[in-house]
């Protein structure tokens, strides 16, 4: 029986309590990994790897690692029916938390948080093109919902994301490029660690996008003082005949 706590879950995803469900009813030792499971449903490793941790964050997998005797290293998991977080707070048999020394600390300052690496920045800025590079940046929790952003990350990374689609990348594949092949551990700064794919996985613009160099700087006109012939210059004189002529009428 598989109780509603799971199935009205109200912060897992829908792939997470259905996982949850297979996985119960498997037998015991069957194998739960991420490979075995992407490779019995059509869902992918990534997918599947993010609603393990789900399960995981909410009690209803524990994940260990174990050296068998042959010195190789695997990952035992445990499957409960009842979160454990919850089970270990409702355990009536819980000892009470002894009373602490207390003792008076100095008040330390909060840390400031790290400035975010620097992301690029599109040629040909506009509303519209920032508008859905920040709508793909607050979609990317959906695929992971370790991506989750603050309005200020996203801010922060908006131009980044407006650089890649002005090289003439669509959206999906912008959020496929972010989203794809994610590490496994905790992301401990996602909108850092974003900032670092956008700048190092910047692909290059289309040629005929590449920018011109600027025009040479050309010299107004200007009528020479000794035959009224037109040339360029920066401020009114003689032209290049005229001067040779001025020098060589003039004494040793």
């Amino acid at each position: 029986m598989v109780g509603n706590h799971l199935t009205q879950h109200p912060d897992l995803s829908l792939l997470a309590i259905g996982l949850a469900c297979h996985i119960q009813s498997l037998p015991s030792g069957a194998a739960v990994d991420i490979k075995s499971l992407a490779a019995r449903f059509p869902e992918g490793t990534g997918r599947i790897a993010s609603a393990l941790r789900e399960l995981e964050t909410h009690g209803y997998l524990s994940r260990t690692r174990e050296r068998t005797e042959t010195g190789r290293i695997v990952t035992r998991t445990v499957s409960c029916n009842q979160p454990r977080r919850h089970r270990d707070r409702d355990t009536p048999e819980a000892a009470p938390p002894k009373p602490r020394a207390t003792a008076t600390v100095p008040r330390q300052k909060p840390a400031r948080p790290r400035a975010l690496p620097a992301v690029p920045k599109p040629a040909y800025s506009s509303p519209t093109l920032l508008r859905t590079a920040t709508e793909i940046l607050a979609g990317l929790r959906r695929t992971d919902p370790r991506l989750l952003l603050s309005a200020t990350d996203a801010e922060h990374l908006a131009p980044g994301v407006a650089a890649w689609l002005e090289r003439d990348l669509t959206p999906t594949a912008v959020r496929h490029a972010l989203t794809g092949d994610l590490p496994l551990e905790p992301l401990r700064r996602p909108a850092a660690f974003l900032a670092h794919r956008l700048t190092a996985q910047l692909p290059p613009l289309p040629p005929y996008r590449t920018p011109e160099p600027p025009p040479a700087l050309r010299h107004p006109l200007q009528n020479c003082r000794g035959c009224d012939r037109a040339f360029r210059a920066p401020s009114p004189g003689h032209c290049r005949d005229c001067r040779a002529d001025l020098v060589e009428d003039r004494p040793a």
